[in-house]
């Protein structure tokens, strides 16, 4: 119920604050507040419960101002409202990356096969089911209809941020994302591996990213 803020240091000369917004309705909004100093908006997705949690998921996201922004819940609405306000800055404010990432991974792991890389199996899901629901909402949209969920304190049933510069019959891609591209991490709750003796961290794959991208 409160923000945290906390400078993380890649390498000797890399760094770069994160702030961390939880995703309660009267916080979770404030993730606008940083987008002009932020390059790297990271939208953090519980991977082992998305399926059951479609209709809600995408309504939490946070931002850090100066480079990283991480969050730690779910929501389809809030994302629809990350997605606007990135496509709602003006043409002279460089727009942050969009980050999403398929948490937990690993707990889904013990119901596939020990040679399925249980991250690119998350990011799968959460890929799939984001934009099922993401379509819903445009469809809702684009056909006058009022989007269930909307009409919140503090929320518009009039966003944009959803175009795809698709063909007629065509729905709703991350590939195909006018706002610009959307990368896809799969991060775990438990370190390590049996193959790499447990030494990988379970984030390794977001520090990765940000030491190539930061």
């Amino acid at each position: 119920m409160q923000i945290n803020t906390s400078t993380i240091t890649v390498s000797p000369k890399k760094s770069f604050q994160a702030i961390d917004i939880p995703g309660h309705a009267r916080l979770r909004g404030q993730f606008v507040e940083h987008l002009a100093d932020t390059k790297v908006v990271a939208f953090v997705v519980d991977a082992s419960t998305v399926s059951r949690n479609a209709p809600a998921v995408a309504e939490c996201v946070y931002t850090s101002p100066n480079d990283f922004v991480e969050n730690s819940c779910i929501g389809f609405r809030h994302l629809h409202h990350v997605l606007h306000a990135l496509t709602s800055l003006p043409a002279s404010q460089a727009q942050p990356e969009l980050l999403i990432l398929a948490h937990k991974s690993d707990l889904k792991s013990n119901t596939v096969s020990s040679h399925t890389n249980p991250h690119t199996l998350a990011i799968n899901r959460v890929k799939t089911i984001l934009e099922r629901e993401l379509e819903k909402r445009r469809a809702s949209q684009s056909g006058g209809v009022n989007i269930e969920g909307l009409g919140e304190e503090g929320e518009r049933s009039d966003m944009g941020g959803l175009e795809c510069g698709e063909k007629e019959g065509s729905t709703f891609k991350f590939d195909e994302w006018e706002g610009g591209e959307v990368s896809f991490l799969g991060t775990s709750i438990v370190s390590g591996s049996a193959e790499k003796g447990g030494q990988e961290s379970s984030l390794q794959s977001l520090w990765e990213w940000l030491q190539d991208s930061m």
